[in-house]
């Protein structure tokens, strides 16, 4: 697992060189709303593909 410095320097690489800070602010807002998805589904678990679209389909199809 790297260390946010290594998050952040990561993604300064990737932005391109006339990007503002708001685009940065943006992009660590959701690096960190995916990382606590992923950190919530690994503690509470996450639902089957099929099984989400069984419940969806009965709800949509009434």
């Amino acid at each position: 697992m790297s260390t946010a410095k290594q998050e952040v320097e990561t993604l300064l690489k990737k932005l391109p060189e006339d990007c503002t800070l708001e685009d940065v602010q943006y992009h660590l807002y959701v690096i960190n709303k995916i990382q606590s998805g992923l950190d919530r589904a690994d503690s509470e678990g996450s639902l089957d593909q099929q099984v989400v679209e069984e419940k969806l389909g009965k709800w949509l199809n009434s």
